[in-house]
C-alpha cells in the first residue's frame, strides 16, 4: 500500500536502531491487513528521549511507539498509563494512544519470548532458568517465565539496588522462586538466556560460559541482529540447544495486532 497523506504512523525508538527487525515484520503485516500505516525507526540518544517522545506524542497521526534498547525502562515513566506487566517490570516496549489521546504503555517482551520458546519446543514450565541482565527485555522475561511456571529463575544483573527491586516485585507474584546475584548462576540451569546487549557488536564478552553448563542445556539469545551471536555459535558447538532473538519478536506478532487493533 503506498503511502499517501492518510497513511498511520508507527515508530520503534533505539539507540542503536540499525539491529531492529520490528519494521520487516510489522510492514508486511499492515499490507497483509490492508492497513494504511508504516513502521519507521528513529535513532533516539539518551539525553535527547525524553524530548522525541514528547514531539512523537504531539504527532496527531502517530498511533503507536514500539520501543527496544535502552529505552524501555525510561519510556515507561513517559506514559500516561501503565498495564499491570509494565507495573511489574518496570519496563515497556509498546506504547499506543488511547482514544482520549492519554498514552498506554504494555510489554509483550517476555510473552513474546516464552511464546517463541514453546513453538520451538522449550517450554519453560518445571524448568530452572537462568537470566542474565534485568533491564527492560530482561525484567518482562523474568516475569513471563514465572508466570509460565518456571521452577527457579536466577537472575543476574551488576546493578544490584534494580537486581533487588525487580526481586522484590516478582515476589509479590510468585514468592520463592527468583534468587538474585551480580554475577551469572548457571548452576542447575535448564535454559539459559542472554537478556543484555553483549553480542550486538562482534568485539562483545561473552555474557556468560557455555562451557561451563551441563550437557544438553538451551541457551537463547534475545539479539536479532545479528542472528547468530557468538555465544549461540559457541554454544552451538558445544552441542546444547540455541535459540535465536527473532523467535521472542515473532512471539509478540498478534499481541501486537491485538494490542493495536490491527485487526
Amino acid at each position: 500500500m503506498p503511502i499517501s497523506g492518510t497513511t498511520r504512523l508507527y515508530v520503534v525508538l533505539g539507540d542503536p536502531v540499525a539491529q531492529v527487525r520490528s519494521p520487516g515484520l510489522l510492514n508486511p503485516l499492515f499490507a497483509d491487513l490492508d492497513v494504511d500505516a508504516v513502521l519507521v525507526p528513529v535513532h533516539a540518544p539518551p539525553p535527547h528521549l525524553e524530548r522525541i517522545v514528547a514531539g512523537l506524542q504531539a504527532v496527531a497521526n502517530l498511533d503507536g511507539i514500539f520501543v527496544t534498547v535502552p529505552h524501555k525502562v525510561a519510556v515507561a515513566g513517559l506514559a500516561d498509563r501503565r498495564s499491570p506487566m509494565v507495573e511489574i517490570t518496570g519496563s515497556a516496549n509498546a506504547l499506543r494512544r488511547e482514544a482520549d489521546g492519554r498514552w498506554y504503555a504494555e510489554n509483550f517482551d517476555g510473552t513474546g519470548f516464552v511464546a517463541g520458546l514453546v513453538e520451538a519446543g522449550h517450554d519453560p514450565k518445571a524448568r530452572r532458568v537462568s537470566l542474565v541482565g534485568a533491564g527492560g527485555a530482561g525484567s518482562a522475561i523474568a516475569a513471563a517465565v514465572l508466570a509460565a511456571g518456571a521452577d527457579r529463575l536466577a537472575l543476574c544483573d551488576p546493578d544490584t539496588a534494580k537486581l533487588a527491586a525487580l526481586k522484590g516485585r516478582l515476589d509479590v507474584h510468585w514468592p520463592g522462586r527468583t534468587s538474585v546475584s551480580a554475577e551469572p548462576d548457571t548452576a542447575g540451569a535448564d535454559l539459559v538466556v542472554n537478556a543484555t546487549p553483549l553480542g550486538l557488536r562482534p568485539g562483545d564478552p561473552l555474557p556468560f560460559r557455555p562451557d561451563r553448563l551441563a550437557p544438553g542445556r538451551v541457551v537463547a539469545d534475545i539479539i536479532m541482529k545479528p542472528r547468530e551471536t557468538r555465544l549461540l555459535r559457541e554454544a552451538a558447538a558445544l552441542g546444547h540447544d540455541v535459540h535465536y532473538g527473532s523467535h521472542m519478536l515473532a512471539g509478540q506478532l498478534d499481541s501486537y495486532r491485538d494490542f493495536f487493533g490491527l485487526g
